[in-house]
């Protein structure tokens, strides 16, 4: 911590932006901000915070004091909100997920050739939207932090988990037994985070590169429901 910091915490702390906003409040008459209020907006800026220091660096590579500063608070008042860099981390995988369940959510409802090239407008749509999410999620799925690898391996086996009880209610699909259905589910999982990690190294927004990506995608996924069609499930 700088020197400044270190001997004077209560500058910084009357410069974090909850007391900024409080003392702003005061002097306009406008209500006061409840404390609940002021540490959900600190706890989102740590969040957003940390996938900014990760533009350019994994997750092992930031710091808890980095993390606090771009906050605008001490790094003793970190722990008010997260129990550790980990947890914090933990949390960035789970909100950065629920992006992507909501739009497999979305597409897995009527799974069919006709449905590819729509979810595929879906996703683009949500990984240019959310990139810093999904990059961290991209970079971090094999990375150092055995606690984020954990975190995120559990989010796909649910995501697959979830896929596999829908595809047991499609018509055709009723007969087939919980490993061939999981078996799909998990091509179409895979699949779609591959063209995740595919999108964010295309070269920007509406390129070629982006384009040859979906359009890959979109013969993947076809042939996936395609060769589900014609699957025999009683014949090993």
């Amino acid at each position: 911590m700088p020197d400044d910091e270190r001997e004077h915490p209560e500058v910084v702390a009357a410069l974090s932006p909850a007391n900024t906003l409080t003392a702003v409040s005061q002097s306009t008459g406008a209500e006061p901000e409840s404390r609940a209020a002021r540490k959900e907006r600190t706890r989102k800026a740590l969040l957003d915070g940390t996938l900014e220091l990760m533009a350019d660096r994994s997750f092992a590579g930031v710091s808890l004091r980095e993390i606090a500063r771009t906050a605008g608070i001490v790094p003793t008042a970190f722990y008010r909100h997260f129990a550790s860099i980990e947890e914090l981390g933990v949390v960035l995988v789970e909100e950065g997920m629920r992006i992507l369940r909501q739009m497999l959510r979305d597409a897995r409802r009527t799974p069919s050739t006709k449905s590819a090239g729509a979810s595929l407008d879906i996703l683009v749509r949500q990984v240019r939207t959310h990139e810093a999410q999904f990059r961290f999620l991209s970079r971090e799925r094999y990375g150092g932090v055995p606690e984020i690898r954990r975190a995120i391996a559990t989010e796909m086996t649910l995501f697959v988990s979830e896929l596999t009880v829908d595809l047991s209610r499609i018509d055709g699909l009723q007969t087939w037994d919980h490993d061939d259905l999981e078996m799909a589910a998990d091509l179409i999982v895979s699949t779609m985070f591959a063209v995740v990690v595919d999108l964010l190294e295309a070269d920007r927004p509406g390129s070629r590169s982006e384009a040859e990506v979906v359009a890959r995608a979109e013969r993947q996924l076809r042939l996936i429901m395609l060769g589900m069609s014609g699957w025999n499930p009683g014949k090993k």
